[in-house]
């Protein structure tokens, strides 16, 4: 999951960040120019649309597995026009969105390919927030060694928590494990996985 950010493109499997581009959207049909006005509404509505689409995608039967890609075909070629009308104007910020989201196209789209993937990357921020907020209060671990075991005990913490697990008792049975000479216990399983 990435921003408009160029680098990015290099990495062929990511997804983009639709809030990103909802934002920028949204700015454009604030302007005080009346046709970024008009792309900006232009898009908003195409990119709330599609939002529902995918939405609807992930309540139905197959929970978002199933592409919706093709019943959006026509949604996107006309959304493709607005863009590369965009890319024309003389406004700034309506020409940089325009470029972007012709740059980005696969990127941005590919969850009509799959709409159970995320939107947003609000659930990886959310979940990175108690560690940023914990590594300001501490100033940091101020050796390689000690971030390199807190990263690791983050990941542990989060998984276990992500899997309904108690992340303290998975540690305590890991420390009496391999104090006794055994093998790491696995990880918490989810739940409908272990069941398969």
């Amino acid at each position: 999951m990435t921003d408009g950010y160029s680098l990015y493109r290099a990495y062929l499997k990511r997804l983009r960040y639709w809030a990103h581009l909802l934002r920028k959207a949204k700015g454009l049909s604030d302007s005080y120019t009346t046709s970024s006005q008009s792309y900006g509404k232009q898009v908003l509505d195409i990119l709330n649309g599609l939002i529902d689409a995918v939405y609807q995608a992930r309540e139905g039967p197959d929970l978002g597995t199933i592409s919706i890609s093709a019943h959006h075909q026509e949604t996107l070629k006309n959304l493709r026009k607005v863009c590369e009308a965009m890319t024309a104007s003389s406004h700034k910020k309506t020409r940089e969105l325009g470029v972007e989201f012709l740059n980005d196209w696969e990127a941005i789209f590919r969850v009509l390919e799959y709409p159970a993937w995320p939107l947003t990357n609000n659930e990886a921020e959310r979940a990175l927030r108690h560690w940023v907020i914990m590594r300001k209060i501490t100033q940091g671990t101020n050796s390689e060694q000690g971030s390199r075991a807190l990263a690791l005990f983050a990941s542990v913490f989060v998984t276990c928590r992500l899997r309904n697990g108690s992340p303290l008792l998975y540690i305590r049975d890991v420390i009496k494990l391999r104090r006794q000479g055994h093998d790491t216990p696995k990880l918490p399983q989810i739940p409908e996985l272990a069941a398969v």
